[in-house]
């Protein structure tokens, strides 16, 4: 019997019954917990695109581009480098390139530029190098590098690129470059360096008469894939990604989606403002994103421009990636090389409207009619395409409150919160309960943005976010708690809206993840920090509560799910901690039927806030402190037990099982590292990873190691 959310979280609570009935036939040891597993109701289906990760800004680290602003958006000068910031968005940042020769040797053109507002200008004085050179290159010994370089110049001009990685004379290679002319032209390149560095240089330098103009430069490991880094490509397929979101974010609000179509090297180069001014190359583009998806086998999913952008841009977007030839831009898609559609059935309205911090924020009873304007534009070229709302929950929105009244984001432009959170259902602080009653029409799906903190919980009576000092298993159980609120906000909003039960609208839960920070601001709320296991098993946590509402979510993206290894040469190695974990529920429970469980053991009430940063009622199975989630194969061939051990003690487990029999044979996919503090690092053999085992019959009790993950899968008999 096949349930939906509410019938099956009711199941759920009913195995306690079974327990009641039958304790003397369940008898175990005091310390085991109990569990009850009835196979007889199961809920929908875990949607693949649970699995999904977002993207920002356009150009991320997934691109194999190793040049820093190649098409320089910013003026060429010798001052010193600022300090790279975001650097979450790329696997690392070069210097910027720097002139060679006297003062005012290196000129910013104007005037006529190769792409963007100006282009590098050299002047030369005969037997003197001088040009332009980036370093901090980082490069593999014996690795081929291509690229290419535009440049223009008078015929008196020598120019010569030369790729430099160590200091000996033989640890270069050079490129002469032909005789140029006053049009641009494009010379490849094509070096394999000798050894290892991460402190290479790639000159380009001219001697002679005259000047020489430089249009744009590019070099790329030669292994590329479509001009995605190869190993990335191929460890995100293994990882089974589902859905990419792109380009955002809060990079969406100010990016103009025609910069990233046609010519690669003649797409402007932009400064994002809000990310600090980092120069945006638009290399990767519209094709760009979609020719990833491809590769790994993710469904696309663009998000919209609705804070600087119009309904006409986002429909001229929908026509260009799924009009026919015969429309206009459909057209223009065949012109840039493309004739067949694109067919891009999934798009997100925005993102984080609700925040005075995004580009083209306005204020709800303005942003409803936008929303609507846009959507109805968008269907009207193509009625087939679902799109997300840019919502925020109750929680979500409370959340943020208090983020800012501790002053963790600061900015003078956004005002103080002086209201009492949480915010009240209904009140002009309820972005998604407003949206729910003016947009519904135009609504497929509810975007959720999810971030927790695990060592803070939200004090009512002091109106702030504490320092907690809680055990483990409340650390990595906390962002579940947010997936957790968010349904319980859900019911409340059909409670107001009985009619939102006929219209089918899922969650996206487009970015969810940790926050590692203490109250007084240490930390800097990052979410790429060393956890040791804690970010794993708080995935997992997570992930077992997206699959007890898998018939309301559609689609999920962890922030930190792309995250690899890479090493010194900027090779991708191998999956962070968290990526084995999303690695293993993706491969056993993707289209899986989640099935009632039960237990002997409720989970604790946390410290926190009813909808800030928690539900009333406490996430996860009756089976304190473990997690336990059970679930059919798709086919129902399979049997499928996942237990979540986020305390740092050994545990045992004494599963009831009701409903289905099991073959004898089965296998045990576990996670087990050593201790708490465990993470995957380059250059060492993993500790988080993902051991396989053979089992004769499914244990009557079941060892559960500390901060483990274990997944344990049966033929059905």
């Amino acid at each position: 019997m096949q349930m939906n959310r509410r019938e099956f979280l009711a199941a759920s609570v009913a195995g306690a019954a079974i327990l009641q009935q039958d304790m003397t036939a369940f008898a175990a040891p005091e310390e085991n917990i109990q569990v009850v597993i009835d196979a007889s109701k199961s809920g929908g289906p875990v949607d693949p695109m649970i699995f999904g990760g977002y993207m920002e800004p356009a150009t991320t680290q997934v691109w194999a581009e190793m040049l820093t602003d190649r098409k320089f958006a910013n003026p060429i000068t010798s001052a010193v480098a600022a300090v790279p910031t975001n650097s979450f968005f790329r696997r690392f940042l070069g210097e910027p390139f720097k002139p060679v020769g006297p003062e005012g040797t290196v000129e910013m053109d104007t005037v006529r530029p190769f792409v963007g507002k100006h282009s590098p200008h050299v002047r030369l004085d005969g037997s003197e190098p001088r040009g332009i050179q980036q370093s901090k290159l980082r490069l593999g010994g014996g690795k081929s590098y291509e690229g290419r370089i535009y440049l223009a110049g008078d015929s008196g001009a020598k120019v010569v690129v030369r790729l430099v990685w160590g200091p000996g004379a033989s640890d270069s290679q050079s490129i002469t470059i032909p005789s140029l002319s006053h049009e641009y032209q494009k010379f490849p390149l094509k070096f394999t360096p000798a050894a290892d560095t991460e402190d290479a240089r790639l000159e380009i330098l001219g001697t002679g008469s005259g000047t020489f103009h430089i249009g744009a430069a590019s070099l790329m490991p030669v292994d590329n894939a479509q001009g995605f880094h190869a190993g990335m490509i191929r460890l995100y397929k293994e990882a089974g990604f589902k859905m990419f979101k792109w380009p955002g974010g809060n990079f969406v609000s100010a990016y103009d989606w025609r910069d990233g179509i046609g010519d690669r090297d003649r797409r402007p180069p932009r400064l994002q403002p809000m990310w600090s001014d980092r120069v945006e190359s638009n290399d990767v583009g519209l094709h760009d994103f979609v020719a990833l998806c491809r590769l790994v086998g993710a469904e696309p999913d663009l998000a919209i421009n609705s804070g600087f952008g119009s309904a006409r841009e986002a429909a001229e977007e929908v026509e260009y990636c799924n009009g026919s030839v015969d429309t206009r831009m459909g057209k223009m898609r065949a012109e840039n090389g493309h004739p067949e559609p694109l067919n891009v059935r999934y798009w997100t309205i925005g993102n984080e409207m609700y925040g005075p911090w995004q580009y083209g924020h306005m204020s709800l009873d303005q942003y409803w009619v936008k929303h609507n304007y846009i959507v109805e534009a968008m269907k009207k070229l193509d009625p087939s395409i679902k799109v997300t709302v840019s919502g925020a929950s109750i929680c979500e929105k409370s959340v943020g409150g208090a983020e800012k009244k501790n002053n963790f984001f600061p900015s003078i432009w956004e005002p103080p919160i002086t209201e009492t959170l949480p915010y009240e259902f209904g009140s002009v602080y309820d972005w998604d309960g407003w949206l729910l009653e003016k947009c519904a029409d135009n609504i497929d799906f509810l975007s959720e943005h999810t971030y927790a903190y695990p060592d803070l919980a939200f004090d009512a009576e002091k109106q702030l976010f504490v320092d907690v000092h809680d055990p483990l298993q409340f650390r990595t159980r906390r962002l579940a708690n947010r997936i957790g609120e968010a349904f319980e906000a859900w019911d409340k909003y059909v409670g107001k809206m009985p009619w939102l039960k006929e219209k089918n609208i899922k969650f996206i839960f487009d970015e969810w993840g940790n926050r590692l920070r203490s109250a007084s601001g240490n930390g800097g709320g990052g979410f790429m920090q060393q956890s040791g296991m804690l970010m794993p098993l708080s995935y997992a946590l997570c992930l077992h509560e997206m699959f007890r509402h898998s018939d309301m979510i559609a689609a999920s993206c962890a922030t930190g799910g792309l995250r690899l290894l890479t090493d010194h040469t900027g090779e991708a190695v191998g999956f962070a901690a968290e990526g084995v974990v999303m690695k293993l529920m993706q491969t056993h429970y993707v289209n899986a039927l989640p099935i009632a469980v039960d237990g002997d053991s409720p989970q604790q009430l946390m410290p926190g806030t009813p909808f800030v940063d928690r539900g009333t009622k406490p996430t996860g199975s009756p089976t304190y402190p473990l997690d336990v989630l059970a679930a059919f194969s798709s086919d129902r061939k399979k049997f499928l037990l996942s237990v979540v051990n986020p305390t740092e003690e050994h545990h045992m487990l004494t599963p009831k099982i009701s409903g289905v029999k099991l073959r004898s044979q089965g296998k045990l996919y576990q996670i087990a590292p050593p201790s708490a503090s465990s993470t995957n690092e380059v250059g060492k053999e993993p500790a988080v990873k993902i051991v396989e085992t053979a089992q004769d019959g499914f244990p009557e009790t079941v060892q559960v190691p500390p901060v483990s993950v274990s997944l344990y899968e049966f033929d059905i008999a």
